[in-house]
């Protein structure tokens, strides 16, 4: 089974011809495509958006770039949206949520201490609700785990992972997967296929972050910003099988089974 567990499909990029991305992705056999939310701008979009696509789901929460606007009703507003969200079969889990050491502007001393606080009450709603949790760990591995540490009944997804082989085991001692997407798919991200390489399939999941993390045959077309789709995680699956060296149908199993343990809500 083909799942993107990872879609920004509300996008305004997919704006003038959502119905034709969603027909690629059907067309190319992806079942599910889980959308998460970045702040409560967009969250009826995402369930709107997931209610289109037959296999679509979504989840709710807000993302480390989304926090410098953010204030305690935005917190109060995902609280309110969780509760009404727990009898939708299609609501999955808690996400994108997060922190990013990588952008400037949010890496000041105050920012980052903005961010880890958003990050820590949103850890604190998912596990009052037990449900799973989708992070963005943009050079921010350890701060992340070091919280992930106090709420032990936790799981989730750390999307588009690329740390080392010592902080990807501490996301999976905790019972996290990890993403795979288009980064993999260069030849010379070195660290992240050797990353994908040295780690079992059991611990990976397949995403596209599309309309971001475009693959490289994308990134050979015309255009200096490619547009990554959904369809695209079928040709990343494929990637992922010739680096794990098995062979398709393992990994469509695989990491199948692996979204019904992180995400079980999808299939309930």
């Amino acid at each position: 089974m083909l799942i993107d567990t990872h879609c920004h499909l509300d996008a305004q990029q997919f704006a003038s011809d959502r119905s034709e991305v969603m027909q690629r992705a059907a067309d190319a056999g992806v079942q599910h495509i889980v959308i998460p939310a970045v702040a409560p701008y967009n969250f009826k979009a995402v369930r709107d958006v997931a209610y289109q696509y037959p296999g679509g789901a979504y989840a709710l929460g807000i993302h480390p770039i989304c926090i410098a606007d953010a204030t305690d009703n935005d917190l109060s507003m995902l609280d309110r949206a969780i509760q009404q969200a727990m009898d939708d079969p299609r609501f999955v889990g808690i996400g994108e949520i997060g922190l990013d050491f990588f952008i400037p502007e949010l890496k000041t001393p105050d920012m980052q201490r903005k961010q880890e606080a958003f990050y820590d009450a949103q850890l604190k709603l998912a596990d009052r609700h037990q449900l799973p949790v989708i992070l963005h760990v943009r050079r921010s591995q350890d701060r992340i785990v070091k919280y992930l540490r106090d709420y032990p009944r936790l799981s989730g997804i750390a999307h588009a992972f690329n740390g080392s082989f010592q902080q990807a085991q501490a996301f999976l001692d905790l019972g996290f997967v990890l993403g795979a997407g288009g980064a993999m798919t260069f030849s010379r991200a070195r660290q992240i296929r050797r990353l994908v390489t040295g780690i079992a399939l059991e611990n990976w999941v397949l995403e596209t972050d599309a309309p971001d993390i475009p693959p490289s045959w994308l990134r050979g077309e015309a255009g200096s910003a490619p547009r990554n789709e959904p369809a695209e995680v079928a040709k990343i699956a494929e990637v992922l099988a010739e680096l794990q060296g098995v062979s398709l149908d393992d990994v469509l199993l695989t990491t199948s089974q692996n979204v019904k343990r992180i995400l079980p809500r999808l299939f309930a």
